[in-house]
């Protein structure tokens, strides 16, 4: 249905030989640096040996669609390396520089930032050297809907002075994070889609504080989750991108390609989850027979085969029509896909712990902590109701405008 082109299959292929000879081995390496270190925001070493491993087989900024940095992959070609990615989503993006939301903050570096902003900053995120974090989300409004966003931007001379409370903003926490990508208000005033601008603040700049990391279900995240104040925070008119009031336009062109890689990471998820349902249900007995004959678990591993296909080819579908005819009219798609691919994933993991019984919900499979993860994605990037708004309005219109063409 959709054609795989030599280039991407020579990928796959690459990256599968490269996530079984040092991804899969390296997850237990992993687990216990990070437990001997006693921090949960802990850099372990084997994430940059497996960094530079990556770098050797050319497996590194997969993502980037711009050949001047990266391979030049379509959406199309690159969904089925995140789909691999997915299947160790606490190493495996990192390890290849494919993680979010360093791509993302990447992308934007490269199409609205300075050449200054490339040369401080894109260089050496496209490198490894350095992480970053993006920040929009606040506590005091609800910022699914990005116009009540009330961190200001305000102009004093040569600078912008900004003040406000951000939280969920990921990667704050991470011990190489050097900067980050702040979305507020430059004109209250202003029509409600032209009153936001973002900016690029270093995670130095006085008054920038890390107030706290934000647990997801418990989990403390490598990366962190931070609660971020800005109080009396100045940067340069040069920390502006694009232009004052081209903040919603910035972030359109931001979330399209990235809820792509989110949802295809989020299938390989679902498919390492469906396979650990299947060791385990053919590996255990109960009332003298294997769990795997058991018609309701066989119910179970057909559901989540079909419904992992579904949102597959909906991802892929979404990811063909923005190569072809752009984001924009990718619109529904694009929405449909953050809906569907969370909660398909989310009904196989939960199979999957069921099966796997107390074992289930502790660490010593990854199921509870993928799903607590694929829970929260259901609130990031928007929330599911937004999602569904976007698609509902889009529909209505649709039907309106073939009425009025009969």
């Amino acid at each position: 249905m959709f054609d795989v082109t030599d280039r991407a299959e020579e990928y796959r292929a690459r990256l599968l030989a490269y996530m079984d000879a040092h991804v899969y081995p390296a997850e237990a390496v992993y687990e216990a640096q990070m437990a001997d270190s006693g921090d949960p925001h802990f850099h372990p070493p084997v994430l940059e040996e497996l960094k530079t491993e990556a770098k050797k087989q050319g497996l590194w900024n997969l993502f980037h669609p711009h050949p001047e940095w990266g391979p030049g992959l379509t959406n199309l070609e690159y969904a089925p390396l995140a789909e691999i990615m997915g299947r160790s989503a606490h190493l495996a993006p990192e390890a290849t520089n494919c993680n979010a939301p360093d791509t993302g903050n990447m992308e934007v570096l490269t199409l609205f930032g300075t050449d200054e902003h490339k040369e401080r900053w894109l260089k050496p995120l496209l490198a490894g050297e350095i992480a970053s974090a993006f920040a929009m989300t606040e506590p005091a409004v609800a910022s699914s809907d990005a116009r009540n966003i009330e961190l200001r931007m305000v102009r004093d001379g040569d600078d912008y002075v900004l003040n406000g409370r951000k939280w969920w903003t990921s990667n704050a926490l991470h011990k190489n994070c050097r900067v980050l990508i702040v979305m507020g208000k430059t004109d209250p005033d202003g029509p409600s889609h032209r009153q936001q601008s973002m900016m690029v603040v270093p995670l130095d700049t006085p008054g920038v504080t890390v107030v706290r990391g934000l647990p997801v279900f418990g989990y403390q995240d490598r990366e962190g989750h931070a609660e971020v104040l800005f109080e009396d925070v100045r940067v340069p008119r040069t920390a502006l991108l694009a232009g004052e009031g081209d903040g919603f336009m910035i972030s359109q062109a931001r979330l399209g390609p990235g809820r792509i890689h989110h949802c295809m990471r989020t299938i390989g998820m679902a498919e390492r989850a469906l396979d650990l349902l299947i060791d385990r249900a053919q590996s255990r007995t109960t009332f003298g027979a294997p769990l795997s004959d058991r018609s309701n678990i066989q119910d179970w591993i057909a559901e989540s085969r079909i419904e992992i296909d579904m949102a597959r080819l909906l991802t892929l579908k979404a990811a063909h029509l923005m190569d072809t005819v752009g984001n924009k009219e990718a619109r529904t798609e694009i929405a449909a896909i953050k809906v569907a691919a969370p909660e398909a994933a989310l009904k196989v993991i939960d199979r999957a712990i069921q099966v796997h019984g107390g074992a289930g919900v502790s660490d010593d499979f990854p199921l509870a902590s993928m799903y607590a993860h694929l829970r929260t994605l259901r609130l990031a990037d928007g929330p599911d109701e937004v999602h569904k708004r976007t698609i509902a309005l889009r529909e209505l219109r649709r039907r309106e405008t073939e009425r009025s063409a009969r």
